[in-house]
């Protein structure tokens, strides 16, 4: 560990932070918006080798079943599609400059549609938005808000025809969170409290997971969800 990541962990330092942050966060949506407006990215996890892992693992799985048709619930800026195959894709995204963002990447690609997603807003009881796969990666812990987390993981499954694949963390941190748009839950505890019909199929481990030294890390690891 780094002095400056030793500094930030001084206790002082870190309840600093935390309320500096608390004062800054207007919301999981706006942060996002605002962070997207300012000509930021989706973060590390979506470029460089975390990106080509993802990819290796979702385009193989793609294949592998016959997928036709996947629908992201969060695709961010795009780059992570760059290296996607997938028959036929539907992107939802919370930051409506996210959605401009793929859609003026992707406008030559007639596979791919792009629609701005709000959860407490989301109702499609007649199913218009389904595909044989859904994904969210590198999105549930940063809905902090636990009413926009549960309705998040209620349409990512009502969605799916066939299989669910989740990239995430999945443990409840044990003190606030710093950084105030990350908060980590054991989202597998609700899916198996309140979504039925659906079975884990497969968890697979991080290629690269956090270290002190070495490229950069990530905590998601890849669970596969089957209709049961």
């Amino acid at each position: 560990m780094g002095l400056k990541a030793k500094i930030l962990e001084i206790p002082f330092v870190k309840n600093w932070k935390r309320n500096r942050e608390k004062k800054k966060f207007k919301g999981s949506e706006l942060y996002w918006e605002e962070r997207y407006q300012q000509g930021d990215n989706s973060g590390s996890g979506s470029y460089d080798h975390l990106a080509e892992h993802k990819a290796d693992i979702i385009n193989d799985f793609v294949a592998k079943n016959n997928i036709k048709t996947v629908m992201e619930f969060g695709c961010g800026d795009g780059n992570q599609l760059k290296i996607a195959k997938y028959p036929q894709y539907i992107g939802l995204d919370v930051s409506p400059t996210a959605v401009k963002m793929c859609y003026n990447q992707f406008k030559a690609d007639q596979s791919k549609s792009f629609y701005v997603y709000n959860s407490m807003a989301f109702h499609d009881n007649a199913r218009f938005f389904h595909a044989d796969l859904t994904m969210s990666l590198d999105v549930l812990y940063h809905l902090v808000e636990r009413e926009i987390f549960e309705n998040y993981l209620l349409h990512l499954f009502a969605a799916a025809d066939k299989y669910v694949i989740i990239y995430a963390s999945d443990y409840n941190q044990s003190e606030e969170p710093v950084h105030q748009h990350e908060n980590r839950r054991s989202f597998t505890d609700f899916v198996n409290k309140n979504i039925k019909g659906w079975k884990l199929k497969e968890l697979i481990k991080n290629k690269y997971p956090v270290k002190e030294s070495g490229p950069i890390g990530s905590l998601s690891d890849f669970y596969i969800y089957e209709k049961a």
